[in-house]
């Protein structure tokens, strides 16, 4: 499979946003106050790196095989905690900065699987941001679960 100019550009921008998750991502599980955000994040931290690996695969020039079950499927259930205020507003930093990531993250697979040509590669591209779409709706459920949502 030869890749254009152009799905190599998109290529090249949508590893580099999964490598920027997954390091967001390590990072916010580590300094996260409550300990059910930070198994959502690392949990999602795995899933990211499990993209970008598959990324790579693409830009070698292979269509990865993937998942064929529901792709926003939540392993973590959210719900509401109970902790002190100002650890509170420290995880609804990090949450908002996820979940600003991940809208980014999904725009940029919305525009590749567009830009693809090999079909099997967009149905590859389109599995990616459902799974993306499925991380915002876990941030989400948790920042709605403990206030943190307006």
């Amino acid at each position: 499979m030869t890749l254009t100019q152009k799905e190599t550009s998109l290529l090249k921008d949508l590893k580099s946003q999964e490598q920027l998750c997954v390091e967001k991502y390590n990072k916010y599980s580590a300094d996260a106050r409550n300990p059910q955000l930070k198994t959502i994040f690392s949990e999602i931290a795995q899933t990211e790196q499990q993209h970008y690996q598959t990324l790579s695969q693409i830009e070698g020039g292979t269509i990865p095989q993937v998942g064929g079950g529901n792709s926003a499927q939540q392993t973590t259930p959210c719900t509401q905690s109970n902790y002190a205020e100002q650890d509170k507003q420290k995880d609804k930093f990090f949450c908002q900065d996820m979940l600003t990531t991940e809208k980014h993250a999904s725009s940029l697979y919305d525009t590749s699987i567009f830009e693809f040509k090999d079909v099997g590669l967009r149905n590859v591209l389109n599995h990616l941001q459902k799974e993306e779409q499925g991380h915002g709706e876990q941030i989400y459920s948790f920042m709605s679960k403990n206030g943190m949502y307006s």
